[in-house]
């Protein structure tokens, strides 16, 4: 699939989608305390993507290689799950000291955005909340070198360059993507560093960049679910989410409000 640059008219159907987008992500994070459901998040979520007349992207959605459809509107991964926590088929319920992140994607008009968040729940340790905040702030390393001209390889290099002194391990299996027609479109975007440059930025090309970063070992395994990818050795992960457009003088976060 060839790299594609979105029109001015498609970015404003995505900047409308991405504020929706990041409102629901912010109204579920407003009820992720301990004795809730991760069903009831789920519910949350979707109810607002449908009554907004848009559609949670990643419901029903199988991507090449999968064995069957999400089942969900909303990934919800806690603890020493990365991504893709599946929060309807064996609901959890929340208990204080987790670290939860959120994860979807919305179909509005047709056009696709993706978001994630990580939240702790009352009181978590300082190494929990370091970590948390460490991945937050790894994607606006990222975010912050993107504009017309620089290359993925530029993104990767930002992000890794910000994790490596804090001893955390960067997933490397999982990342980065283009976004926008699809729920996945090339360029795919490294939270490492490779040989080669990558993609070059050019205005009007959409990506969603995504850090997630594991308190231990960079080590992943899949759960029997067939989604749900945990960290090898058990400890918490922690993953942060934005869609953004290339400018030609810079960038634009598209799921902000």
């Amino acid at each position: 699939m060839a790299v594609t640059i979105k029109t001015k008219e498609e970015i404003d159907i995505l900047r409308e989608g991405g504020k929706r987008l990041a409102f629901i992500l912010q109204s579920v994070a407003k009820i992720v305390k301990a004795g809730v459901s991760t069903a009831d998040l789920n519910n949350l979520a979707q109810k607002m993507a449908e009554e907004g007349g848009d559609k949670p992207a990643f419901l029903n959605y199988k991507p090449v290689g999968m064995k069957r459809p999400y089942p969900a509107a909303l990934c919800v991964s806690i603890n020493d799950a990365i991504v893709h926590g599946i929060p309807n088929e064996y609901p959890q319920i929340i208990k204080e000291g987790d670290i939860v992140s959120l994860d979807m994607g919305l179909n509005h008009k047709g056009l696709f955005t993706d978001a994630a968040i990580t939240v702790s729940v009352g009181k978590v340790d300082e190494v929990g909340e370091n970590l948390i905040e460490a991945t937050r702030q790894a994607l606006m390393e990222g975010i912050k070198v993107v504009k017309e001209g620089k290359y993925i390889r530029d993104i990767s290099y930002a992000i890794e360059r910000f994790v490596r002194p804090k001893r955390l391990g960067i997933v490397e299996e999982l990342c980065g993507h283009g976004v926008g027609y699809n729920v996945h479109e090339d360029p795919y975007v490294p939270n490492y560093c490779l040989e080669s440059k990558g993609e070059k930025l050019k205005a009007g090309m959409v990506i969603a960049i995504e850090p997630m970063l594991n308190e231990g070992s960079k080590k992943i395994k899949l759960d029997a679910d067939g989604w749900t990818y945990r960290t090898a050795d058990g400890k918490r992960s922690a993953h942060f989410e934005h869609t953004i457009v290339v400018t030609k003088n810079g960038v634009e976060i598209l799921t902000q409000i």
